[in-house]
């Protein structure tokens, strides 16, 4: 079986987290990922915690099926090199200062006439202008800037970040949706396309309904913990063994609850008879529930609101979800084998196919390992070409 994205061959001039894992992504549809990296340590991602003998587990996972190349970008010969490499390419990634490609001449203008039909994605922290654009910045650092952090956390705390890489990811996944959407165009047009996508602009479009929020009343939205303020109920409750979720975004929920908790007049009961009342009289209804729930086991409380399709769920730890029945059911865990180092188990894609083969293609590639491979094999250097790159410093 074939993949959406064979036959696509993909430049991944990238580092850390964002841009390889969009990469990884279009890898996992069937890409060639040509990864190339900087002498020394490559990758900076590369000494990233926790090891799998000596070797990065998230590296692993932002770098599967790749193969690496190893080239100095600052020496005349390595941006020759590289432009070669970009020729025979289809996609570009880089993630470098906005500025430095044009610098290094390897801007989109430069590149494009080299290769008139190469899709050339540039992701950066803030975009390639503007008066932030050429801040650094990391994950934490846009939650921070882009409202996402002041609108997360409880009431009479502090902003909290959220604990997983989100913006990293939600910009990687961002380049992945526009980088399939340029190819599927240059289908129809022949042209290439120059893509400037940045985490910020992917944070504030993660705020959603927080943004109209503001704009629309003009209201400052605050912090309001693990409550939605717009739906009740839709709040963590204290169960006798740990905290449970229960979330009712309509009458037909909320009726399903009542009945779950053998409380069929809350369905009348004029403070609640609808979402308007619900929500003036959200604290009276939610001491309610928690006299409910907090007799019962997280799992005598699925058990029960199961039988009435009841949208809710213990909180999870990661223990909990990569053990979890469902997380096995779909194929979620797969155990990789890096070469040399040993196993370990990391996530599939998120997208299942049914008349293509969407899955991880195999481990991350050592520094440099495929840097022979590219001389000979794909530029079809001869071997006085390369003893002359290798003295010069150019290739690892």
């Amino acid at each position: 079986m074939g993949a959406m994205l064979d036959g696509i061959r993909i430049i991944d001039f990238t580092a850390n987290i964002a841009g390889p894992a969009a990469t990884a992504l279009l890898s996992d549809m069937g890409a060639e990922v040509i990864k190339v990296e900087k002498p020394g340590i490559g990758d900076d991602a590369r000494l990233f915690p926790p090891y799998v003998n000596g070797f990065s587990a998230p590296f692993i996972v932002m770098n599967r099926a790749k193969k690496s190349v190893v080239i100095d970008i600052k020496k005349p010969e390595g941006v020759q090199l590289f432009k070669e490499l970009v020729a025979t390419a289809d996609v570009l990634v880089e993630n470098y200062k906005p500025g430095v490609m044009k610098k290094l001449g390897l801007d989109y203008d430069t590149l494009k006439e080299i290769n008139p039909k190469l899709i050339m994605l540039s992701l950066s922290g803030y975009g390639q202008y503007g008066p932030l654009s050429k801040r650094p910045a990391y994950d934490s650092i846009i939650q921070a800037c882009s409202g996402i952090m002041d609108v997360t956390g409880f009431p009479d705390g502090p902003p909290v970040k959220a604990g997983p890489i989100i913006i990293d990811l939600a910009t990687a996944m961002q380049a992945g949706f526009a980088i399939c959407a340029a190819l599927f165009a240059r289908e129809k047009t022949g042209k290439g396309e120059y893509i400037d996508l940045s985490m910020y602009e992917t944070a504030i479009n993660l705020l959603a309904g927080v943004w109209t929020d503001y704009t629309v009343t003009k209201n400052v939205p605050k912090r309001t913990g693990n409550r939605y303020p717009y739906v009740s109920p839709f709040d963590t409750f204290h169960a006798k063994n740990g905290y449970f979720m229960i979330c009712s975004a309509g009458d037909k929920t909320f009726h399903n609850l009542c009945d779950a908790m053998g409380m069929p007049e809350l369905k009348t009961d004029e403070r609640f008879k609808n979402l308007f009342v619900r929500n003036a009289n959200e604290p009276e209804l939610k001491k309610i529930i928690q006299e409910w729930v907090e007799n019962k086991t997280t799992d005598e409380l699925m058990e029960i609101l199961i039988k009435h399709d009841v949208p809710a769920s213990p909180i999870f730890s990661v223990k909990d979800v990569v053990e979890h029945p469902h997380t096995i059911a779909r194929g979620i865990p797969v155990e990789l084998e890096q070469p040399g180092r040993g196993n370990v188990v990391i996530y599939g894609p998120a997208i299942k196919t049914t008349n293509s083969e969407t899955k991880v293609r195999g481990a991350a590639p050592e520094h440099g390992q495929h840097t022979d491979w590219m001389l000979n094999e794909l530029l079809k250097k001869s071997p006085e070409e390369i003893s002359q790159l290798r003295s010069s410093g150019v290739i690892k």
